[in-house]
């Protein structure tokens, strides 16, 4: 299974150090980039969601093509 975790950046160290003395536990880092286009994949995930629950109105093609 993978977890993907939001630490504060002054806690990351200690987690990673933590992470690391479970030998069943593979823990790296992302890079920012990385983390960054996963959140952003989240972000999209959960907008697609909620338009198929109907909590949210999907937008034309054409006025997002109109954006681009």
């Amino acid at each position: 299974m993978k977890v993907l975790l939001d630490i504060n950046d002054d806690k990351a160290a200690f987690i990673m150090e933590l992470l690391s003395n479970f030998k069943f536990v593979k823990a790296k880092p992302l890079s920012p980039h990385k983390a960054e286009v996963l959140e952003g994949l989240r972000e999209a995930i959960e907008e697609v969601n909620q338009i198929k629950a109907g909590k949210k109105k999907a937008q034309p093609l054409s006025e997002f093509l109109n954006e681009l």
